[in-house]
Order: C-alpha cells, then structure tokens, then sequence
C-alpha cells in the first residue's frame, strides 16, 4: 500500500527540519543572544537595532500596498526603518518567526498558533477591523461556480477543491473543520489544490477548471462576480504581532502604537499615504487582542488533529 503524505504533514516536517537546522548551526547573530533576563532590559532584533522587519504573508497581489500605511505609520513613530518581508508562503513566514527574523507582523491565527507551538516568541498586539463598529474577525467562505450545481459542503466530495495553503486559517483549517462536520474528509475525499493566496483561489474557483470549489476570506471573494458563497465560518480576526524578544521599551511603543488607532488618527499623525481608497478598504482600526483569543484555533486544531498545530 502507498502511503500518501498529507500536506500539513509536509508543512510541518518543514518547520521541525528548520527548527532543528538553527539549533545545530546558529547564525552569529543567534549565537549572541542574551539570557531572558538580559533579554527583558536590552532585547535583540532582526536586523539591527535601527531597523524593524515586517513580516506578512502573501495573501493577494495587493499585500504591500495594503500594509504600506501601516509601515509608514510605524517607522514614524518608532524612529525607525521598517523592512517589508513578504515570505514566499505561511509555512516561511513560520520559520522566519521561529529563526527569529522578524521583529513585527501580520499573522493570521493558524499560522500564529503554529509558530508560537514551535518555538516562535510573539505576542499579539491587536487586529485589524475595516469598518466602523466592527470587532476582529472575518468569514471563512465556502465557494463554487456561478451556476455549479454544488449547493452544501457534503456536495464538495470527490471534488478538485481549491485551498490557500496548510497553514491558512480561512483558507485551510476552519474549511478542513467544516468539511468534517459535513461528512467530507478534507484529505481523502476531495482532491485538493493549493493556490497559494486567497485571490489566487477565489480565480481558481471562478474559471472551474482547476477547481470545482473551494476556499478563500471574504474580502477576497467579494471581488468576484464569477463564484457563490453557499457556506461560511467567523474566523478569529488575525493578530499583528510583535516578537517577544525586542527591547521592552519597544515593544511598549509598539503596543501603544498598534492596539488601539483609527485611519484617521493615523492620517491626522501626519502619514499621508493612509488617506486612500484602496487603504480604507481594508483598514477602519485597530483592536486589542491577546494570547487567549486564539484558544478557538487551538479547539480547531484539537478537532481536526491538524499535525501543524503540534509542537
């Protein structure tokens, strides 16, 4: 019998290898990291103490642009350079927390998780809400063709179903979850496609030839006029994080920062490049959240004994 290696099982034997990998052979840099307790008073950074590196991961062609006022907001009030990092996928944006190279970033809730299970030292700040009144979160949305004849979740057996990635919260574990409940085993009884980004997927999806159905997070989906949400989950809102071993009077500022401000307190600080259309899509606030936030995805993980949310 051939046995058939799951992706999450794949992603993970990648972030163990790495982890292992920095362990054996530590950079210079890693090498010279102080105590945990010198670490509370002088802290380390990615780089260098000048300079912040922002960590995202690739959710659409859009991602720079939409994180561009955000940087440009927090390089003003730090005092410092803040480095874009787009990792190539979720599973290196993981392993460039656990190697400790970045300083901030845009997880989403899996992968933070994920990263923090394997050795990662992050601490939630906040989450970003794109309109007024809202609180953290978005939907998971489940997909199809305009037209499909596919109506529920227990219609995507046996289908080619598009996926983002392992590590995705909307586009990976929460589908994987709902599947399950439907009577579909994500691993065995559809045929899935990774796409990579959740934009990616949604045009998958909407062509109808890689995929039958699919995944993606609603901002995503609500620029399509070629697919059906016929289901959709509430997903944690996915945190900004800072690393834990940065200065404690950085990360001090970058909790005054990032918990708590409006685009319009960012506009009014003077970073002129938040008063957009394309920014006020997808950003209205920020709001404060914390380690316990995220105990749904880790009641997920316990449900769909997703092999990444292990340690």
């Amino acid at each position: 019998m051939k046995i058939r290696r799951s992706p999450l099982a794949t992603a993970l034997a990648g972030v163990v290898l790495l982890t292992a990998t920095l362990a054996g052979c530590a950079s210079p840099a890693a090498s010279s990291t102080p105590s945990t307790d010198d670490a509370s008073s002088t802290g380390t950074y990615a780089v260098d103490d000048n300079t912040l590196v922002f960590g995202v991961v690739p959710d659409s062609v859009d991602t720079q642009t939409n994180y561009q006022p955000l940087m440009d907001y927090i390089a003003q009030e730090t005092g410092k350079k803040v480095e874009y990092h787009e990792s190539t996928d979720y599973a290196a944006l993981i392993e460039a927390a656990i190697a400790g190279q970045i300083d901030v970033a845009s997880f989403s809730g899996f992968t933070y998780v994920t990263a923090s299970n394997n050795g990662a030292k992050l601490t939630p700040i906040s989450s970003i809400v794109t309109k007024e009144g809202q609180e953290p979160g978005y939907y998971s949305q489940a997909i199809v063709p305009k037209g499909s004849s596919i109506t529920d979740l227990a219609g995507f057996k046996g289908k080619k179903v598009c996926f983002v990635d392992p590590s995705s919260t909307s586009g990976y574990l929460f589908p994987s979850y709902n599947l399950l409940e439907a009577g579909v085993d994500p691993e065995k009884d559809v045929t899935p496609v990774f796409a990579g980004k959740h934009d990616v997927s949604v045009t998958k999806v909407g062509e109808g030839t890689e995929c039958d159905a699919g995944f993606a997070e609603d901002s995503e989906v609500a620029k399509s006029d070629k697919v059906t949400v016929i289901a959709q989950t509430m997903v944690p809102g996915a945190p900004i994080v800072m690393s834990s071993t940065l200065p404690t009077d950085v990360q001090s500022k970058l909790t005054k920062t990032l918990s708590d401000v409006t685009i319009d307190q960012i506009i009014k600080s003077g970073v002129s490049s938040a008063d957009s259309d394309g920014f006020r899509s997808v950003f209205y606030e920020t709001k404060p959240v914390d380690d316990a936030y995220y105990d749904t995805i880790r009641d997920i993980c316990d449900k769909t004994k997703a092999k990444q949310c292990q340690s």
